[in-house]
Order: C-alpha cells, then structure tokens, then sequence
C-alpha cells in the first residue's frame, strides 16, 4: 500500500513543483535580493582620494603610500596644491581629500600636536567612511610610535634605540590576537535562515501529498473498496502518513543539500540535521491529520494545509526573523517551522544531540499533540 501510493505521488507533477521546484526558485531569488547582506563582506567601489603634502619628513609620503596600497579597495591618489584639494575633491567626484601640513613629521617626532585636515568627497559614504577609518588607523600607528620612542628616550634608552623601540611599537608582532567564531546560540546567518525557513515551509506542504490524499480516494470511492479487504483499517492510514512523512523527509534532505551546494551554507553535523529533519517531518505530518478532520472535501483541504503552512511558515521566520515578547513570544518558540530553522542554527554552530534537545523535543511534542487532537475531533468528511 506504502509503495503504490508513493508510486502514484511521485507519478503527480505537483509533488515534485511544490517539494522542490518552487522552493529552490525561492531560495534563489531571496538569496539574490538578501543573501549579501548575510555574506558578512561587501565589495568596495574604487575610489580617488584628493592629496596635498606640504610636509618634508618621511611620514606624510608614508601615509599616501599606505592608502594606495589598501588591499580591500582600489585607491588613486592624486596630488594637487593645498588651496585645490577642497575644490577637486567636490566637484571631481572623489572620496576624500587630505592636506598633510608642513611639520608633520617633526611634530610627531617631537610630540607636538599637528593637525591633518579630511575633506569628504561627493562619492560613495561607503568607501569614504571606509578612508577616513584607514587614515584614522595609520596616523594612530604614527602616534603610538611617538609615544613609545618618547616614553624610551626619557627612560635613558639612547635615541638611535628609543627609534628602534618606537618602530617595533607599529610593525611589531601583536601579542593579543583576536579569533571569531560561532557558538552554538540557534544563530544563522540570513543566507542559511532563507535556505532553512523555505526547507521548512514547504516541508508542510509536501507531507500533505500524503495524508490528504485520504480525502481524496474518500471521494472517488476508492477508500471504501480498500478498507472493505482484510487489512486492518489503522493500516490505511498509517500508510497515507508514512507516504507524507516519507516525502517531507527525502525533500528537506534534498533542499537542505541543494542550499549547501548552490548557496555556500553549511549546517553542520548531517547526523544532527537528520534528526531534525525527522522532527520538523513529524509535527508537519501529524498536522495534517487535524487539518483532514476538519474539512470535508480534498479542495478544502488543500486550502486549509496552505493557509496553516504560511501561517506557521512566516510566524517561525521562513523568509525573515521574527521578534517577539511575552505570551506571543511563548507561542512562536512552539512553532515547529521555528524550532527546525533554531535547530539548524545551533547545528551550524557545532552543536550536537544535547544542544538541539529544546527544538526536537518541541517538534515531536508538537506531533503527539496534533495527533491526540486528531483523535478527538469529529470527522467532518465522514458526514458529508
């Protein structure tokens, strides 16, 4: 019985659309229009700063070296006279203009205060904001160098060896070094929440291909004809949900490995991602079951599964997180779209069994609820 309904349901059209076609559209488009703003990286326009050097000492060259040699952006510099930079650096377009006045070496030398004069462009915020901070960064390291081979010439250390000092103090190795990672927190980036949010919306699409299909072989007649044999008729409908269960399973799988291959996400352990995929197909399976108790005919129910699917899908953050307090928050935390998308992100972040026991237990607990409620609903289709 299993095999020929899958038989039949792989035969339909509309299983392989909405399990994955549709899906994998979605994922694409929402990727292209939201995926860069996950990637944590951002590409930078090339850009032309405006620069005059009145200074004589070796640092004001060093600084423009140091920003044409940027290795996140294309920098041009181009020197003009100091009266020209705030002209050009308006009306050409460029991103920054910098006069570097005369003294400035000595002055750092000496620990004299200098001032170093930014004029932002008419080109992008981006890529001036992004110069300024360069500019901000290097003349510290100038400061820091001062400071330093100050701090050593008034310790007695002879002045070839306070410079000496001074110079370690910037090109020097850093003894702190900072390493970013991921901790398991239910977290992931929006690249990796578009892929599991629309694997877990049409998860609850798919798996009513197989439970609904009840309503449909009610209507043609051929249910009866099938629970007059010799089968027990729990067979029946264990078979139309495993089918369901069945198919929610092998499509996650494939949207999940699908997103992994073509979207650059990864979701961790597949050991620890198939046990949710299991849970989030048995709360999507044991819904449906609610959702045939309450219709009469297999056109209602396909309505009523796409209402709850969206419903549960958008409160759970399929397309985008959601941010909730109080009761409200109590009731998405039981969503099970939700609890998958968490459990996905605690995945991502190297957790294992004992860190997603919160989403699976939520999952499961959510299917033996709906399947309870089943059992005491009145059958609206057995009196129509």
């Amino acid at each position: 019985m299993v095999g020929n309904d899958l038989r039949q349901r792989l035969r339909d059209k509309s299983v392989l659309i909405f399990s994955l076609i549709v899906p994998l559209a979605l994922m694409g488009v929402l990727s292209l229009a939201f995926g860069r703003l996950g990637t944590g990286s951002v590409d930078l326009q090339p850009a032309t700063v405006i620069a005059s050097v009145e200074d004589s000492g070796p640092l004001g060259a060093a600084l423009l070296e140091s920003l044409a040699s940027v290795e996140s952006m294309k920098v041009t510099v181009r020197q003009v006279s100091s009266e020209a930079v705030g002209p050009e650096t308006r009306t050409t377009g460029a991103a920054l203009g910098i006069v570097i006045p005369a003294g400035f070496s000595s002055a750092l030398d000496t620990g004299q205060p200098s001032a170093l004069q930014l004029i932002e462009g008419s080109g992008s915020v981006l890529e001036t904001s992004v110069l300024i901070s360069i500019v901000t960064g290097i003349v510290d390291q100038f400061t820091a160098a001062s400071v330093t081979e100050a701090a050593a010439r008034l310790g007695g250390v002879p002045p070839d060896a306070a410079a000496g000092i001074g110079r370690i103090a910037v090109t020097g190795d850093p003894i702190l070094h900072v390493t970013e990672g991921i901790a398991p927190a239910g977290q992931l980036s929006l690249r990796a929440g578009l892929v599991a949010g629309q694997t877990g919306l049409f998860l609850l699409f798919t798996v009513g291909f197989g439970v609904l299909g009840l309503l449909a072989e009610k209507e043609q007649g051929t249910l009866a004809r099938i629970r007059s044999t010799a089968a027990p008729q729990w067979t029946v409908v264990a078979a139309k949900a495993l089918v369901g269960f069945s198919l929610g399973v092998v499509a996650s799988g494939v949207l999940l490995a699908s997103g992994t291959l073509l979207f650059g996400v990864n979701f961790g352990s597949p050991a620890v991602v198939g046990l949710l995929v299991l849970g989030a197909a048995a709360a999507a399976t044991s819904l449906t079951f609610v959702v045939a108790k309450m219709v009469r005919t297999a056109e209602q129910a396909n309505v009523a599964q796409s209402i709850v699917a969206m419903v549960l899908g958008i409160a759970g953050g399929a397309f985008f997180p959601i941010q909730a307090s109080g009761f409200m928050a109590v009731l998405m935390d039981l969503n099970p779209v939700g609890a998958f998308i968490r459990g996905l992100g605690i995945s991502a972040g190297g957790g294992g069994v004992a860190e997603i026991a919160v989403p699976l237990v939520t999952m499961w607990g959510f299917a033996v609820i709906c399947v309870m409620v089943s059992r005491f609903l009145p059958d609206r289709g057995a009196k129509a």
